[in-house]
């Protein structure tokens, strides 16, 4: 007689063990409220997708302060809003939730869907996302994948290849419907294995020991929980050049101009600065009507795609601003939206002038 569990039982008992895992080990997060609370989640949700919660963590509860529902979230212009994402990259995220708090409050009374097919009308919101706050929220069995859950699914099956590559992407989908359609409390089942995924099963080191699914997991083993799954191919980083000039008038306001609405930081604030792929003199930002004087130390900013080195000038108008530029206090930079490396030019103190 075949004794080995089907596997709706296998999935069962996987659920259980992950929810009471979670039960007890779940890191006290600002968003994890009891109950849980539809906009926190979807801020959250935004908020960590490709962030740290480390870096989350400070973000989401000043930007709850500032924005406390999400009809304030709504109402607010989308300036304010970008201001206060401002450390988290990945501004389009930023304008993306903006633009679904509006939708809920139009569509919706001001009350974030449980249904996922409504979540995944607002924008911005994907199968994950929806998902997330489905099963979170409303306990609805709704899978979810990421980076960490499908590590830990490829991990428990012993699943051969790249967490991103389209078979194996569809397998995880399906995968994770089994198990939170088999689990007692998706919610608790769904949350558990993110954050088993982000503390225990890591990419690099895994805490095998800590894991409540080491009697089941195929890649323990077998030994080969380092090589699950296949290390992603790395990305060349484009160059970018950047020289900047910090340019203030008697009272002591800043020359600044908001960028296009398109490419990098979009629609963010900034001191006079020229991009280039190679090298730039600082002659190139007489262009600007600037005159570039005393030069300050560089620093390097990497992003996902490219790495920008900045050089820092000490710079003087030449003439009058170009219509495009403004003269803005410290007090009034402080509320606009700035990307971290302008917001270090401006506001912080990223060098001292040589």
């Amino acid at each position: 007689m075949n004794t080995r569990p089907s596997t709706t039982r296998r999935d069962r008992r996987l659920a259980t063990a992950v929810r009471r895992w979670f039960a007890a080990a779940a890191r006290p997060l600002p968003w994890r409220t009891t109950p849980r609370d539809g906009y926190r989640s979807l801020v959250s949700e935004v908020m960590l997708q490709q962030t740290q919660v480390g870096r989350v963590v400070p973000a989401f509860e000043a930007f709850i302060k500032a924005f406390p529902d999400i009809r304030a979230l709504a109402r607010a212009p989308q300036s304010r809003v970008l201001a206060a994402w401002t450390g988290l990259g990945y501004y389009r995220r930023a304008r993306l939730l903006h633009a679904a708090a509006r939708a809920v409050v139009a569509e919706h009374g001001a009350v974030v869907p449980g249904d996922p097919v409504a979540l995944r009308l607002l924008p911005g919101i994907g199968p994950y996302t929806a998902g997330a706050i489905a099963s979170i929220v409303h306990d609805r069995p709704e899978p979810i994948v990421d980076g960490n859950v499908a590590r830990v699914l490829m991990r428990i099956e012993g699943k051969e290849g790249r967490h991103r590559d389209a078979a194996v992407t569809k397998w995880a989908w399906a995968r994770a419907r089994s198990l939170v359609t088999a689990a007692a409390s998706p919610a608790a089942f769904n949350e558990g294995l993110m954050e088993l995924g982000a503390v225990i099963c890591t990419p690099r080191s895994p805490r095998c020991g800590r894991c409540p699914l080491t009697g089941c997991c195929v890649a323990r083993r077998s030994g080969r929980q380092g090589q699950i799954p296949a290390p992603k191919e790395r990305a060349d980083r484009t160059r970018v050049y950047c020289a900047t000039a910090v340019v203030r008038d008697d009272l002591g306001r800043f020359l600044v101009r908001r960028r296009a609405g398109t490419g990098l930081w979009p629609g963010m604030w900034e001191a006079p600065t020229v991009e280039s792929s190679r090298r730039i003199p600082k002659a190139d930002l007489q262009a600007m009507g600037l005159a570039a004087q005393r030069r300050a130390a560089s620093f390097e900013f990497v992003t996902t795609r490219r790495t920008l080195r900045f050089t820092v000038w000490e710079g003087i108008l030449v003439g009058r601003p170009p219509p495009a530029f403004a003269w803005k206090s410290r007090a009034q930079l402080a509320r606009l939206p700035l990307s971290s490396p302008q917001r270090r030019i401006l506001l912080g103190r990223p060098v001292a002038f040589a």
